[in-house]
């Protein structure tokens, strides 16, 4: 796949997912309901659209790639059900900064897991970033929080490097059959802990449209956006790139919600865009500047 085009459709995905915390808010129902929900309308949507292009099904044809693919899924469901939780309990802005920390994470054990080289631009755009993140939620993190809630976000951000480490693993499955079967196992993932916490009862919302928007824009289209580009971009672009999704949450929570921000999340906001930019413009592998 051309890089260029990778990298549009990766960024369309985070802008897209940048507006979840957005839709969600007009969205009467539980977090867990909620991912339920958003699960469910993505994976039918994107199976919809994988049998009306008649593509064949590669799933099965390496058992070591789908079970990657199966438990890529997994993660993503259980990390998002962690993050509406930590919403729900802390709030968006330390949520958020919780569950970017997954990055950190798959940053680490990238030299290790897919042998992508740790280079001085790398590294201080990361740092960038994440002062950025901190400045963003300086507010919020001077609040006192509950630690059941703190413990969801950071297990979402453990429950996200495993989703984007097992994803990279699966890679004899691409393009949208890649999204489908992620959403089908999210989604079967979510059902069965549903069913465990509450039963198959599904309050009804009091307005389809922005669940259907969550459902089909913001997570079935977003997430064949992602996972047709992730796999044509290196593990730790995927990472420190990411943070443009909260970024965007940020921007759009300002002007949509009428969320003002003050001049040290201003400072961050440039943090984490000159950061990313940083990391990518000037990556001077082939010079030998590297840690790892």
């Amino acid at each position: 796949m051309n890089v260029k085009k990778s990298y549009f459709k990766y960024f369309v995905s985070l802008f897209m997912f940048g507006t979840n915390g957005i839709v969600a808010s007009y969205i009467a129902l539980s977090s867990y309901e909620i991912v339920f929900s958003r699960t469910l309308i993505g994976c039918l949507f994107l199976i919809l659209i994988f049998a009306l292009k008649r593509k064949h099904v590669n799933m099965f044809k390496n058992k070591r790639h789908a079970l990657c693919l199966i438990f890529s899924g997994i993660s993503m469901g259980i990390s998002w059900m962690f993050l509406y939780e930590a919403y729900k309990r802390i709030g968006v802005s330390v949520a958020s900064l919780a569950y970017y920390c997954g990055p950190v994470i798959v940053i680490a054990l990238s030299p290790l897991l897919f042998k992508e080289k740790l280079t001085w631009p790398k590294v201080l755009g990361f740092l960038a970033v994440i002062t950025g993140m901190f400045c963003v939620n300086i507010n919020s993190l001077n609040e006192a929080k509950t630690t059941w809630g703190l413990f969801c976000g950071i297990m979402s951000a453990v429950m996200y490097a495993f989703m984007i480490i097992f994803n990279k693993k699966a890679e004899g499955i691409t393009g949208i059959e890649n999204s489908m079967w992620q959403l089908i196992a999210s989604f079967v993932t979510v059902a069965v802990f549903v069913c465990i916490k509450q039963g198959f009862v599904i309050h009804t919302p009091l307005s389809w449209i922005p669940i259907m928007v969550l459902g089909i824009f913001n997570t079935g289209i977003g997430c064949y956006l992602y996972f047709s580009s992730i796999g044509s971009l290196r593990v730790q672009t995927v990472s420190i790139c990411g943070y443009i999704e909260p970024l965007s949450a940020v921007i759009f929570s300002a002007l949509f919600l009428n969320e003002s921000m003050s001049m040290i999340q201003i400072i961050g906001v440039l943090l984490i865009i000159g950061g990313a930019v940083f990391g990518e413009l000037f990556n001077f592998q082939n010079k030998k500047r590297i840690l790892i």
